[in-house]
């Protein structure tokens, strides 16, 4: 692969907290981008975020190096009156400025778009809200799991019959919001690249969400009539489902109609074939419970890694459910560099998740640690064109506190 970085000499100020606008600063970091992450004194909320459950526990912050590596870090007091000349100042040095501040809030810091775009015309302005710019719940703070997940209907689909709906994984909607917003971004940087002009661009948890419903969105949209939520007894289509083999591991097949005789020959059933009950998807619905009771009582007889082999020599699709620890030792994500060496970090933290995305020819940067709170302050005003006086005079304010050592 070459080693330029396809983001060399990009300037980006991280103004987010938590995950999903920090998560877009880290795709752009990945590339090569030079991040600076700004944190109030008492540092980024998402800090503490593996000490909160359900989140799994351990001795290493690792959700703060997933969303904050390759980043250095600056602490600044936004309330501060001295405020408003070190932000003017990382303004006019950003090509790109991400935020989710509150917009109430976000007034008062004098930090919106109307606020910080006078000082750079050029600037790509990138904010991300919990439900949208506009409407009556513009204003409602949201998370991942309120407006990504709730608000947008995946919530409502993804369980069983009979089952309240549930937890779903943490941060999963925040990382996906953040593919979108970097996807706003890097829209808007090539409208600058065509226009000289900078942009104001957003996205929301809840649009991230809803697009991620759409195919069932669009069909309420069309007023489509929707099955009852999913019986794993009972379903739609007996051949798209989740079985389980002798060692009580789940795994789901989905099967096309054309691959019907091979799966039938294939699990030993070639009987299933000539059925009269199961000649046609038809009626392979219309007999479902029968089917999933013939295929519960036939995968139930073998271990996983049987039909595994059978799956794969016979060219049906099937996947595996793997639990967090299995996926972290599948050779196919080292292989794909979806997990990659995250250097500095310490403790257990010796890989780190990479971001989805890949162009064929440019190589990632080497993931680095998340900073410390306020570890780079020093360097960054220095690097804005502030004189030790100056530096030392946003220090004695607390305008730019003492780094610390905030572990991370």
């Amino acid at each position: 692969m070459a080693s330029d970085n396809i983001f060399s000499g990009l300037k980006v100020v991280d103004l987010a907290s938590f995950i999903a606008g920090p998560g877009a600063a880290v795709i752009l970091s990945d590339f090569g981008a030079d991040v600076i992450k700004v944190e109030p004194p008492t540092g980024d909320t998402w800090r503490i975020g593996y000490k909160v459950p359900p989140q799994p526990r351990a001795k290493d912050n690792y959700p703060w190096h997933l969303n904050n590596r390759n980043k250095r870090g600056l602490a600044l007091d936004l309330k501060s009156p001295e405020a408003s000349q070190v932000l003017r100042r990382l303004v006019e040095w950003a090509d790109v400025v991400i935020v989710n501040t509150p917009h109430p809030a976000r007034e008062k810091l004098k930090l919106g778009y109307e606020d910080v775009s006078p000082w750079n015309p050029r600037l790509i302005y990138a904010d991300v809200t919990g439900y949208g710019d506009n409407g009556p719940d513009a204003q409602i703070p949201g998370f991942d799991i309120t407006a990504y997940w709730a608000r947008s209907g995946l919530l409502s689909m993804t369980r069983d019959a009979g089952a309240p709906p549930t937890l779903p994984v943490a941060g999963s909607g925040d990382h996906s919001t953040a593919v979108s917003l970097y996807s706003a971004i890097v829209t808007a940087l090539y409208r600058r690249e065509k226009t000289g002009k900078g942009s104001y661009v957003t996205t929301s948890l809840l649009a991230s969400g809803v697009w991620a419903c759409a195919v069932y969105n669009q069909a309420a949209l069309a007023d489509a009539t929707f099955y009852p939520l999913h019986d794993r007894a009972n379903p739609p289509n007996a051949t798209l489902n989740v079985y389980r083999a002798q060692d009580d591991v789940w795994f789901l097949i989905v099967l096309t109609p054309d691959k019907w005789p091979a799966f039938a020959n294939g699990i030993g059933r070639p009987d299933l074939i000539s059925d009269a009950r199961f000649a046609d998807p038809a009626k392979q619905a219309a007999n479902s419970v029968q089917l999933t009771a013939i295929l519960d009582e036939t995968f139930a007889a073998r271990p996983m890694a049987h039909w595994h082999d059978l799956f794969e020599k016979g060219h049906l699709t099937f996947g595996v459910v793997h639990s967090p620890a299995e996926v972290a030792k599948d050779p196919q994500l080292k292989a794909n560099d979806i997990v990659v060496p995250l250097e500095g970090a310490g403790g257990h933290l010796d890989f780190t998740v990479s971001s989805p995305l890949n162009i064929h020819g440019v190589a990632k940067v080497p993931a680095r640690r998340a900073p410390e709170l306020g570890e780079h302050s020093e360097e960054i005003l220095h690097q804005l064109g502030f004189g030790p006086k100056e530096i030392e005079g946003l220090h004695a304010s607390g305008t730019i506190p003492n780094a610390r050592g905030h572990a991370a």
